[in-house]
């Protein structure tokens, strides 16, 4: 573990200079400060990314491909200011075997990593809540879980206010039944980000994504009699 990579301050006082000045003139004149603090990110990125890797099989194939660009799209977008004030990016998990993603977001007061399936595609939604329905205990043991609940607290993402179309509302599993999104996230303070520590923090956040993951990727892979679709 490479524990003398760190997010240096100065990587988040720039993006609190940026959300104050967020306009082209000022970005372009403090350009040179801004790739100093992406090469840190990228930097930092890239030491994770090897990290995870020696537990996971990653499509990324560095730190700087998963940093996301800087700049934001307005084409389409009532928020004409030009810039993210985060850093972001992810880590995509590589075959057909493998699904979910990692994503982390730095930012000043908000920083945090996450995981899981952001906008399922109707196909996967109606697989994940038939194994639900069928038999909802293994998710509910994950959620359950000590590591689960002590580093992601519950389940998250959107959720149905009704029971989806075909199934009961008063299915025992009718709290998983009704979420559109699955997804895991944890928080980290300024404090934290900055610390000596933080590259291993997160590592382990990472980490502890796995049984969700793992088996999310079990139930997207295979029919519901466990038979395997690739």
């Amino acid at each position: 573990m490479e524990n003398n990579i760190i997010i240096p301050k100065s990587s988040l006082d720039f993006l609190h200079q940026l959300k104050e000045n967020n306009n082209k003139p000022w970005f372009e004149t403090n350009k040179p400060k801004y790739l100093i603090e992406l090469n840190h990110i990228e930097t930092f990125a890239g030491a994770l990314l090897h990290e995870l890797s020696k537990t996971d099989v990653l499509k990324t194939t560095s730190g700087k491909k998963s940093v996301y660009r800087i700049y934001r799209d307005i084409r389409f977008s009532k928020d004409k200011t030009p810039f993210k004030t985060f850093w972001g990016g992810s880590y995509t998990r590589a075959t057909k075997e493998r699904r979910g993603g990692y994503y982390f977001h730095l930012e000043q007061g908000n920083s945090f990593f996450g995981g899981g399936f952001w906008g399922p595609n109707a196909a996967d939604l109606k697989r994940i809540r038939n194994e639900f329905a069928h038999d909802a205990e293994p998710m509910q043991k994950i959620l359950q879980s000590k590591s689960f609940v002590t580093n992601f607290g519950t389940l998250q993402g959107e959720q149905l206010k009704t029971a989806p179309k075909g199934f009961d509302v008063n299915h025992e599993a009718i709290d998983l039944l009704r979420y559109k999104q699955f997804l895991v996230i944890k928080r980290f303070t300024d404090d934290e980000v900055l610390s000596p520590l933080f590259l291993e923090q997160a590592l382990e956040t990472f980490k502890n994504m796995r049984p969700f993951f793992d088996y999310m990727s079990e139930v997207l892979t295979t029919d519901i009699n466990g038979a395997s679709i690739l």
